[in-house]
């Protein structure tokens, strides 16, 4: 697919390069022309310099042919005005926008704009890593009834099969991440030390699941 992008930052030259080693092409504008050093000598996209919510701009970057936009730039309303017009403008249905105020990214998704809101998701990073297992999930549906949690395997269920796991903490195992690679477990699957479990679980069982991680596997013999 070919995706266009604006802003040329850290964010912006990042997904770019990635996107690129994905076999996409891409198209990044920003109106920093030094700001395209950052792309490295490898980068085969293009490079516009001017302003990413300017129609001449983004014609220039091929967004008729686009199957994506994003804007990454550091200032929220011209990502917001940036996004919009690519939306609005040219039709393209997959537009995310990078903002910092949380509120207003809020406010623009409800818009059927996807945001990024920086702040809120780096704040909920750090905050899932300094509190205990369990105290805040990976993820949460819309609705509040599903979460997705990561949690160490403790020394208890070492050697015990992933079944095991399962029917007596009553939650999924979706993967498992084991040096360093994601693998998904079958029903006898032993796990072992180092590995960490991403599971699913509903809301109202998360209390009651970590007390049976706690305390370990029954004697099923």
């Amino acid at each position: 697919m070919h995706v266009v992008i604006m802003g040329c930052g850290r964010v912006g030259s990042t997904l770019a390069r990635s996107l690129e080693d994905r076999n996409h092409t891409v198209s990044i504008i920003d109106n920093n022309p030094d700001a395209f050093r950052r792309l490295g000598p490898s980068f085969n996209g293009d490079k516009i310099t001017g302003y990413g919510f300017d129609q001449a701009v983004l014609t220039k970057a091929g967004i008729g042919r686009a199957d994506a936009f994003a804007a990454v730039s550091s200032g929220d309303n011209s990502n917001i005005i940036a996004a919009r017009v690519a939306r609005e403008s040219f039709g393209i249905q997959q537009v995310v926008a990078r903002i910092y105020d949380p509120g207003r990214a809020e406010v623009y998704q409800r818009l059927g704009i996807t945001t990024v809101a920086t702040v809120k998701w780096t704040a909920d990073q750090v905050l899932r890593r300094i509190q205990p297992a369990g105290a805040e999930p990976d993820f949460r549906d819309p609705s509040g009834t599903v979460r997705v949690d990561q949690i160490p395997i403790t020394e208890p269920w070492i050697g015990h099969r992933s079944v095991d796991f399962q029917q007596q903490v009553k939650v999924r195992i979706a993967w498992i991440d084991r040096l360093g690679e994601g693998m998904l477990p079958g029903r006898e699957t032993v796990l072992q030390e180092g590995d960490l479990l991403h599971v699913v679980m509903r809301e109202e069982n998360a209390a009651d699941a970590y007390v049976v991680i706690e305390n370990g596997p029954e004697d099923t013999n």
